[in-house]
């Protein structure tokens, strides 16, 4: 079970009997409290090794496991946006939606037209991500689908708003007593988190008030999920955009893997390796 400390940056679940680190960092949009999606996130990530990768199942259930958590951040401002957000509601559907998951027994069942029967599904994404998405992303508008689909991160941008400083606040937290652990460490991020973790990974690397700290030690592998890092609308608001060489991109991941939808308006699939 997650151990929950005296803060949101300390959910973890301890079950780790070897020197690995996974710290999750979740997307956009409303989000239970740190535990439950904590637990929700780990069950899903473990039913698909135990799909495809079996025999790495123990291997997984073996490292510990973090959560980089600022739902609570996200939760307020889009209240206050007016949005209204049902957790017990929500937390059924994602549960309905892991059942549905697990029931999947083999790779090969994992088809697209399996994929197009999963909960939450619509015409609208299919052609957002098909059409809109890579037009826009081309010319530098998609900004206006992130709007659409998730203000939440143009609040992030927003120099007027403390948001983006609180919420990278809580991920570099996270991060970086990680990485001070001396442990091998995974960092996974979904959606737009992945902007946060990359303008947290910059910080961490070019900082003066972090770098002489943190920029030296590494993060062994940054799997990316749904990132709208190709776009060149973030790619020109991420810290660092404007630096040149060495300085504009972080120094301290060993390993990148991206993983796409193929129907994901924001992170452009066709085009994102």
């Amino acid at each position: 079970m997650p151990a929950i400390g005296n803060d949101l940056m300390t959910v973890k679940l301890d079950q780790s009997n070897t020197n690995r680190t996974l710290v999750y960092v979740h997307g956009h949009d409303f989000k239970p409290a740190p535990a439950e999606l904590l637990e929700l996130s780990v069950a899903a990530m473990a039913a698909g090794v135990e799909r495809d990768c079996p025999d790495r199942l123990d291997a997984f259930h073996a490292v510990q496991k973090r959560i980089a958590y600022y739902g609570d951040i996200s939760n307020e401002w889009l209240r206050k946006a007016g949005k209204y957000y049902d957790e017990t509601l929500d937390m059924s559907d994602r549960r309905h939606t892991l059942q549905k998951l697990r029931s999947v027994q083999k790779r090969k069942h994992f088809s697209v037209s399996r994929y197009d029967r999963l909960p939450g599904k619509s015409a609208l994404a299919e052609f957002a991500a098909d059409l809109a998405a890579p037009v826009l992303g081309s010319i530098g508008l998609a900004g206006k689908l992130i709007g659409l689909f998730a203000g939440d991160i143009n609040e992030y941008w927003n120099s007027r708003s403390d948001v983006g400083s609180r919420v990278r606040e809580r991920v570099r937290s996270v991060i970086g007593d990680a990485l001070m652990q001396e442990s091998e460490v995974m960092l996974v991020s979904h959606g737009n988190g992945c902007i946060v973790a990359y303008d947290v990974l910059w910080q961490l690397s070019h900082d003066p008030e972090y770098a002489a700290q943190y920029g030296e030690r590494k993060i062994a592998q940054w799997l990316t999920l749904g990132a709208p890092l190709g776009d060149s609308t973030v790619r020109k608001r991420v810290l660092g955009a404007q630096n040149k060489g060495r300085g504009r991109y972080p120094t301290n991941v060993l390993a990148w893997n991206n993983v796409s939808a193929e129907d994901d308006y924001l992170c452009h699939d066709s085009t994102l390796a």
